[in-house]
C-alpha cells in the first residue's frame, strides 16, 4: 500500500510540472539547429509545406514529419535561432506578393524587393505552391510565342503554355536565348519572368542591365536567389516565379517565365533532403526530386475561354556536363517538358551562335505554334541543314566532289551563315519571314558566304525604308499568298542586283 501511495505522490508532482499553456499541438520547441534546417519537438498538428513562426519572427517551412519531431527549413537566416526556443504554427503556406507593380523590379525568393527602388505595393498574395490547371481548363497550344531567334522560330518553334527545355554544357549560350526571348517580346503584349537560381550576383546584375537598356524590364519581374542564398531561399525560388506569372495568367494576360537553371534548383533540393536525414537515391538525389520540377513546370497552361484563356509559356534551362543529356536529372526534365532546344559546345566554339543542334532539338508542338509564312518560309530548313551536314562530313574525306554535292554544300555553308544571330538582337517576326525568305528562293546562292549577313542587314534596312506597304501585308495575318510572293520576288531581285553593284561593282 505504501508503494502504491508512493507512485500516486510522484504522478500528482509530475502533474503539477506540466506547463498547460503550452499546446504541443500549436507550438514546438527547437531542439536542433544549424545548416538552415532546425528539428523541432512538438508542432505534432503541423502540415507539410505550412508555414511557422520562430521567436525572433524569422519563418521557417515545415517539410519532415516524423513521429518525435518535425524538420524545418529556415526561409531567411538562422544565426538567431537557439536550442529550446519556440516555434508556433500560423495555419498559412508560404506566399509571395503578386501584381502589376513587380514589373521592373528585382525581388528575392519570397517576393521581398531587392533592388533599392523603393517600397513594394502590391496587389495580391498568391500561394508559391498552387495546383496545376487541370485537363479541363486547357486548351490545344496552337498561338506561337516568337523569340526572334530565326533558327528557332523556323524549325523549333515554340507556342504560348508550351514549356520547352533549353540544355546545354556551360558557357553555350543558353541564358542568351532566354534574354533574347524576353526582350523579343516588346510589343507583343508578353509578360515576363526570370527567374535566378544560384547564379552569380554580377552575372544577375549583368541580365538586369541588359534588359534595361533593351527597354524590357517595363515588363519583367527578376526573381534572384544568388549562389550566397541559402538552399531554402533556392528552393523556393521558381515557386515563387511561376506564382508571380500565375496571377497574371489569370487576368487573361500570356507570361513567359525562364527558370536559369533547374539543375542548380535540384542540387539545392538535395542539400536540403541530406540535411533533413532523408534517404538519398541516385546521385544522392531525394526520390522526389521528379516530382520537384513537375509539379513546377505542369503550372504552365495554355488556358481555355472559360478561364480567361491566359498562357504561361515555361523555358527550363538545364546544365549538361560534356553534353550527357542521360544524366538523372536531365532525363527528369526532358521527360516533363515539351521539347528541349539543345545547345552544342562545338557549334558555339566554332563560331555558329546561337549554337542550337537542329538534329537534337525539337518541339513537340511543331507547326501548329508556327504562322503560315514561316510554315512556307521554312518547310524544307530542316532537311537541308541535315543534308549539308551529312555531306560535310562525307566530302572533308574527299577531294573529288561532283557538282550536284558541292552544289548542296555550298548552299548549306550560307545557310548556316543566314542562320547566326547576335546574343540580343531583336528581330520581329516580319524580318525573320524576310531572311528565310531569301533561302525558300535561292538569293542567297548569289553571295559570298561572307556577304551573307550583310546583305540581310541591308534588305532588313531596305524594307523599313521604302517598302513598308509590304510588312504591312505580311504582318496583317503572316500569311504569303501567291500575289504578295510575286512582289516581294521582285523586289528581292532588284535589291540582290544593287548589293551587287555597290559591293562587288556588278
Amino acid at each position: 500500500m505504501e508503494k502504491t501511495e508512493q507512485i500516486i505522490q510522484r504522478l500528482k508532482d509530475r502533474i503539477q510540472q506540466v506547463d498547460w499553456e503550452f499546446n504541443d499541438l500549436e507550438t514546438g520547441t527547437v531542439f536542433s539547429v544549424g545548416d538552415g534546417i532546425v528539428f523541432v519537438r512538438g508542432l505534432r498538428d503541423v502540415l507539410s509545406g505550412e508555414l511557422v513562426r520562430f521567436e525572433d519572427d524569422t519563418l521557417g517551412m515545415a517539410l519532415n514529419l516524423e513521429e518525435n519531431q518535425v524538420g524545418i527549413i529556415v526561409l531567411g537566416d538562422d544565426t538567431n535561432i537557439k536550442e529550446d526556443d519556440s516555434v508556433y504554427r500560423t495555419n498559412h503556406i508560404v506566399q509571395t506578393n503578386v501584381g502589376d507593380n513587380l514589373a521592373g523590379r528585382v525581388v528575392d525568393a519570397l517576393g521581398m524587393p531587392i533592388d533599392e527602388a523603393g517600397e513594394l505595393v502590391v496587389a495580391d498574395q498568391y500561394p508559391a505552391e498552387r495546383r496545376a490547371p487541370t485537363v479541363m481548363m486547357r486548351r490545344s497550344v496552337d498561338q506561337p510565342l516568337f523569340t526572334g531567334i530565326k533558327i528557332i522560330d523556323s524549325m523549333i518553334p515554340i507556342g504560348k503554355g508550351q514549356r520547352e527545355l533549353i540544355i546545354g554544357d556551360r558557357q553555350t549560350g543558353k541564358t542568351a536565348i532566354g534574354i533574347n526571348t524576353i526582350i523579343n517580346q516588346k510589343g507583343q503584349n508578353v509578360k515576363c519572368v526570370y527567374v535566378a537560381i544560384g547564379q552569380k550576383a554580377s552575372t544577375v546584375a549583368q541580365v538586369v542591365e541588359t534588359l534595361r537598356q533593351n527597354g524590357a524590364m517595363d515588363y519583367t519581374v527578376v526573381v534572384n536567389s544568388p549562389a550566397d542564398d541559402s538552399a531554402a531561399m533556392q528552393y523556393m525560388a521558381p515557386y515563387t516565379g511561376c506564382a508571380i506569372a500565375e496571377y497574371w495568367m489569370d487576368q487573361g494576360e500570356d507570361v513567359l517565365v525562364i527558370y536559369d537553371d533547374l539543375s542548380k534548383h535540384a542540387v539545392a533540393y538535395r542539400t536540403i533532403s541530406l540535411l533533413l536525414k532523408r534517404p538519398s537515391g541516385r546521385e544522392a538525389y531525394p526520390g522526389d526530386v521528379f516530382y520537384l520540377h513537375s509539379r513546377l513546370l505542369e503550372r504552365a497552361a495554355q488556358l481555355n475561354e472559360r478561364y480567361g484563356d491566359g498562357s504561361i509559356t515555361a523555358l527550363p534551362i538545364i546544365e549538361t556536363q560534356l553534353g550527357d543529356i542521360s544524366s538523372y536529372i536531365t532525363t527528369n526534365v526532358i521527360s516533363i517538358t515539351d521539347g528541349q532546344l539543345f545547345l552544342d559546345s562545338n557549334a558555339f566554339n566554332s563560331g555558329r551562335r546561337p549554337a542550337v543542334d537542329s538534329g537534337l532539338s525539337v518541339s513537340r508542338v511543331g507547326s501548329s505554334a508556327q504562322t503560315q509564312a514561316m510554315k512556307h518560309v521554312s518547310a524544307s530548313l530542316k532537311l537541308e541543314l541535315a543534308t549539308y551536314y551529312e555531306l560535310l562530313s562525307f566530302a572533308q574525306y574527299s577531294s573529288d566532289v561532283d557538282e550536284e554535292t558541292q552544289r548542296i554544300i555550298d548552299h548549306g555553308a550560307r545557310l548556316t551563315e543566314l542562320l547566326k544571330q547576335g546574343a540580343t538582337t531583336y528581330l520581329s517576326h516580319d524580318l525573320v519571314i524576310l531572311s528565310l525568305f531569301m533561302n525558300r528562293y535561292k538569293y542567297i546562292d548569289e553571295l559570298e558566304v561572307k556577304d551573307i549577313r550583310p546583305f540581310e542587314s541591308f534588305v532588313h534596312d531596305q524594307f523599313k525604308q521604302n517598302h513598308q506597304d509590304l510588312l504591312a501585308e505580311i504582318n496583317a495575318e503572316y500569311k504569303l499568298d501567291e500575289q504578295l510572293i510575286e512582289k516581294l520576288k521582285t523586289v528581292f531581285e532588284q535589291l540582290v542586283k544593287d548589293y551587287k553593284v555597290n559591293t562587288y561593282g556588278r
